[in-house]
């Protein structure tokens, strides 16, 4: 594996950290309406990664295989949904202000639960990273170095406030700044287990690109549509949570243009 590839893989993870990180700045929870803001912003990001970076990669690549060009984009997606709505039904898991767990019933602390539940969402988004990095690495995918850097800093734009709106509760919870800080942390290591993983697998199976790419494309949307889109429309001025959406949208999307 490449010192460029290998970079690329960590820059997510950095933008979990750093948004962790600011748990020593803030004095209090964070504001319900920049909390929005960010959900939504963190929505648009992936929706836009989901299309431009995963969907129309996918597309293309079957059809300069000549293969029929929406199969793999179709399967693989749906895979990704239905991988991560077993994930969410097994896993016990808190979201940001509720008090409901979901998943199989375990006696877990709900600061736990609730790391859990940012952990979850973060697969798919270690895998969309990975995968598309494993494009670049196949040479005929279609797949630039400059395309797969726009989707780890795209993740890594939308990762910085979930460290942050993952760690700044835990601190709520009565935790301390350095253990919500390392709680933070924790919860974005898996994305890059799972890019690496990701890339070990596509390497054996090259064939399987295609799917794979749609596959973390289902599973980054179901994580939208089932978590941070509700979290950012709950209770009132639902409609900071729709701009934050079309600027995490727009800001993605110009980066896989521009760069990829």
């Amino acid at each position: 594996m490449s010192k460029d590839i290998l970079i690329g893989i960590l820059i997510p993870f950095v933008g979990t950290t750093l948004g962790a990180f600011m748990v020593f700045f803030m004095k209090n929870k964070m504001n319900s309406k920049i909390e929005k803001l960010l959900l939504g912003f963190a929505s648009g990001v992936m929706i836009a990664a989901s299309i431009w970076s995963l969907l129309i990669p996918a597309i293309d690549m079957t059809k300069a295989q000549g293969g029929i060009s929406w199969v793999p984009a179709t399967v693989g997606f749906l895979l990704g949904i239905l991988f991560l709505l077993i994930l969410d039904s097994i896993i016990p898991h808190l979201h940001l202000d509720s008090e409901k767990p979901e998943g199989i019933q375990a006696k877990l602390k709900k600061t736990t639960m609730m790391v859990f539940a940012v952990t979850l969402h973060n697969i798919p988004e270690g895998m969309a990273v990975g995968v598309t990095f494993a494009g670049v690495l196949a040479n005929n995918s279609g797949i630039t170095i400059a395309g797969a850097f726009a989707l780890a800093i795209g993740i890594a734009i939308q990762n910085f406030p979930e460290g942050a709106i993952i760690s700044m509760p835990l601190k709520s919870e009565g935790m301390s700044k350095s253990k919500a800080f390392l709680y933070g942390v924790l919860s974005g290591v898996v994305e890059p287990i799972g890019a690496i993983l990701t890339i070990l697998l596509t390497s054996i199976v090259v064939p399987i690109l295609p799917y794979l790419l749609a596959f973390a494309a289902g599973a980054m949307i179901y994580v939208v549509v089932e978590e941070l889109i509700p979290e950012s429309q709950t209770g009132e001025h639902s409609n900071i949570g729709t701009i934050g959406v079309a600027i995490g949208f727009v800001i993605m999307m110009i980066l896989d243009v521009a760069l990829g």
